[in-house]
Formats: C-alpha cells, structure tokens, sequence
C-alpha cells in the first residue's frame, strides 16, 4: 500500500519558515531580551526628564519632545542647544544627523515588511528607535520571516517605559541630584552596545561597529560628542563597505542565534519535494 509521511499540523508549520524557529520560541527570547533593554529605557527617559526640568522646560514641552521626536539622543542634544541659546537652524541640522541612522534602521527592516500595508508600516516607523530596531531586526532573523505581532510586542516593552520614565524623571528627578554618581550616564552606552553586538553578522558589521565607536570616540575627543556621534554614523559605513563580505561568527550548531538567517522567500525554490510515495 502506498503510504507518505505524517503531516505536520498547519499551526507548526505557521509558526516559522525552513530553518527558523518556532514562533513561540522565538518570541519568548524577544521577550526576555526585551525586558533588558527595558531597563536601559527607563533610566535613560528618567535623565532625560531631569536634563529638561533643569532646562525650565514645562511638562508639556518636555512630553511633546518625545512625542514628536521620539528619539532619546536627538531629545538632549536639543535641550543642550536650546539652552545654550543656538540657533534653530543650527539645532535642525544637528538633530537631523542624529537622526539619519533610523533611515538606515527602515531600509533594514523594509525588505521583511513587503506587502505589508503602508498605514501599518507608517505607524511601525513611528515607534522605530534604537532599542526596537535592536530587537526586531535579530527576532525577524530567528524566525526566518517577518512578525509583526512580535515588534509589537518589543515596542511595548520600549516606548510606554520611555514616557513613564519621562514623567518620573521630570516630576520627581530632583531627589537625584548627581545622576552620574549612580551609574546611570553610562546605561544608555552600554545598551547601544549591547543592541551592536546582536546586529553584528557578518565582517562587514564587525568593521562598522569597530570603526564607528573608533571615529566617534577620535571626534567626540577632538572636536565634542555630538560631533563624534554624527562622523561615527556617517564615516562607518564607509569604512565597512570597503570589506570584502563574509562570515564573522561561527555557524556550529549551538550558535544559532548568531547566524543571520535569509530573508523570507519561495521555500519552494530551495526546499526538496518531500511529499514522495513509498511502496
């Protein structure tokens, strides 16, 4: 009697693409690294609300910074501009060039969101920082495909942190009087790096990791740090675009989550035909 494999149930089979993880794998990882980034979060919206109490702004003002511009780093370089009494223009510029790098953070993700319908992609860009590019990207990765359900789900761990955090910080960061004498200055470095260091797949990344935190560092010393942020971002991918691409971690078993995965395709381009009679 001719006879074929069992089937797999369709909702397995849903969850993620050839050599993917499962969907709830996958999605408890994000969950876990989410809660991490949490944290850096929060302490960085508390000095954030702080830094603007301290530079008179009101509380709407403060609030309505975050909600247009949503972007911690741009948020202080222009309270430290503005309170220093710079131009606008000159404000414009800079706060600009902060922000280019989530240009780059949409074509990444751009690819895996095909199809997607522009109103859902407009309002997935509008929560897009550093933090819930740093979670997505690699997620998408592990799964082989895209989840929306799943940035959602970073996104809520991020910016809602980020808000609290700012109404905190400004309606009660006076009791912290020095904030680097807790550490907390150095939260915000520690979690870029840490977001890095999970993008990092390949020599190319390897060389712009390496090469933006050299330029930025050289320039932030020489010249100051929000020039060293915008000549890092900028000058980096110059650098890695001059190397050969190719592997720059290990694919063992084991090490999975350091492999990226392809993009989502036909799998039946690449995958064999497995629905063969027996007899």
């Amino acid at each position: 009697m001719p006879s074929t494999p069992s089937a797999t149930p369709a909702a397995e089979a849903s969850s993620a693409e050839p050599g993917g993880l499962p969907l709830g794998t996958a999605r408890r990882r994000l969950i876990l690294d989410a809660a991490g980034l949490s944290v850096s979060a929060i302490a960085f919206g508390l000095v954030y609300g702080l830094a603007a109490r301290t530079a008179d702004y009101s509380l709407v003002e403060m609030l309505a910074m975050s909600a247009f511009v949503l972007a911690g780093a741009a948020q202080f370089a222009a309270i430290g501009l503005v309170a220093g009494g710079v131009p606008w223009a000159a404000i414009l510029l800079l706060t600009t060039l902060l922000n280019a790098r989530h240009v780059l953070y949409s074509a990444a993700l751009a690819p895996w969101l095909t199809g997607r319908r522009r109103i859902e992609r407009a309002a997935m860009a509008y929560v897009l920082t550093d933090e819930t590019f740093g979670l997505a990207l690699p997620h998408f990765r592990r799964l082989g495909r895209a989840d929306v359900g799943g940035y959602w789900i970073a996104t809520a761990f991020i910016v809602p942190m980020w808000f609290a955090a700012n109404l905190v910080g400004f309606l009660g960061g006076q009791g912290i009087p020095d904030p680097t004498r807790f550490g907390i200055d150095i939260i915000f470095p520690a979690a870029m790096a840490g977001i890095a260091a999970a993008l990092v797949t390949g020599r190319r990344e390897l060389v712009a990791a390496v090469a933006g935190a050299a330029i930025a560092v050289g320039f932030g010393v020489m010249v100051g740090p929000s020039a060293g942020i915008v000549a890092g971002g900028l000058l980096a991918p110059l650098v890695a675009l001059l190397v050969r691409h190719g592997p720059a971690r290990s694919d063992v078993e084991g090490f999975e989550g350091f492999v990226m995965a392809p993009l989502p395709h036909d799998a039946s381009e690449t995958q064999p035909d497995t629905d063969v009679t027996r007899t």
